[in-house]
């Protein structure tokens, strides 16, 4: 069968992928998305639709992908499991499926205390690997959760998240291998600044043969300024080196500290290309997406591969439930 998204089909042939984030807006305007997405469709292979990230409602993300599929570009919805449960999670796939969407990240989400509704009930029903294995079955055999079938799969491209630093360190490789197991076909992982660490993790990845297995893109954050990485440095899960800040407190003036910014993002992507097992980069330079075009070609990944010509869409059958 061949496979519907343009995303799978740049890992498949061998090609090192660009995939970047828009944060979709605080209102139901359209316009900032349509807008990014149609700058960089040329220079990322997928770009994520944050699904109400840090707990504060935004654009629905399954929304803001039909935008960027107006606009010509790859989406791929992020699902968190804070917000729906089970059936409205499998209605959204299907919804997502019969627009045109063709990828999807599975994701936990950020607990709600951090958003503008603190006070809001979050619903957990599954998590993040269940709702890997749930969107897996829909697919592979064509079964709702409960058991039922279905005449016509969403056939999607399934991505996890995965956190290389946070702690026990040990653990971090095995909860890697459950989303694997679960049916995850590409992992985004954290933001990276300590590539060695980084490193370290995947050479315990290698050792469960897990880059065999699903293809792995390395997280980067374009930052601003030494207040950002000092910022996350408290912030659990993170890895930012003394190192990086003491570099970027060197450099004066606003516009030069976003250059040097730039600059330590485009290394960082030139050393994981030489990690063996990463198939790609993650690019999440939210609220900056106007870089990303820059740092893609900073890092000699443009143009990117434009020889997959899109699948035929498959006629929907009379019937169909």
């Amino acid at each position: 069968m061949k496979t519907e998204s343009r995303l799978e089909r740049v890992l498949a042939g061998g090609h090192f992928a660009v995939t970047a984030e828009i944060g979709p807006p605080k209102s139901a305007s359209a316009k900032g998305i349509r807008k990014h997405a149609s700058v960089l469709k040329d220079y990322c292979d997928g770009l994520n639709l944050t699904d109400n990230q840090t707990a504060i409602v935004r654009l629905s993300s399954i929304a803001a992908a039909v935008h960027v599929l107006d606009e010509g570009g790859e989406p791929v919805i992020q699902m968190t499991c804070r917000d729906r449960n089970r059936i409205a999670m499998q209605s959204d796939i299907l919804g997502a499926y019969s627009l045109g969407i063709r990828n999807i990240l599975c994701l936990s989400g950020d607990h709600q205390s951090f958003g503008n509704h603190p006070t809001s009930k979050n619903v957990y029903d599954l998590d993040s690997v269940q709702l890997v294995r749930m969107v897996k079955e829909m697919r592979d055999e064509k079964k709702f959760l409960s058991g039922d079938t279905m005449k016509t799969e969403p056939r999607m491209f399934v991505g996890a998240a995965a956190n290389p630093f946070g702690d026990p360190f040990e653990f971090r490789v095995v909860r890697l291998a459950k989303k694997v197991e679960a049916g995850a076909d590409f992992i985004q992982t954290q933001a990276i600044f300590d590539v060695e660490k980084f490193a370290r993790w995947m050479e315990m990845v290698r050792d469960r043969g897990l880059h065999k297995q699903v293809y792995i893109l390395g997280g980067v954050i374009p930052v601003k300024s030494e207040k950002a990485l000092q910022y996350m440095q408290t912030v659990p899960g993170m890895a930012i080196p003394d190192e990086l800040i003491k570099r970027m407190s060197a450099v004066k003036g606003k516009e030069a500290k976003q250059e040097e910014g730039v600059k330590i993002c485009v290394e960082i992507i030139e050393q994981l290309k030489q990690v063996e097992g990463v198939c790609g980069v993650h690019i999440m330079a939210v609220m900056w997406e106007r870089i990303v075009p820059e740092i893609v070609q900073g890092a000699g990944l443009f143009p990117r591969p434009r020889d997959f010509e899109p699948a035929e869409p498959e006629a929907a059958q009379a019937g169909d439930d």
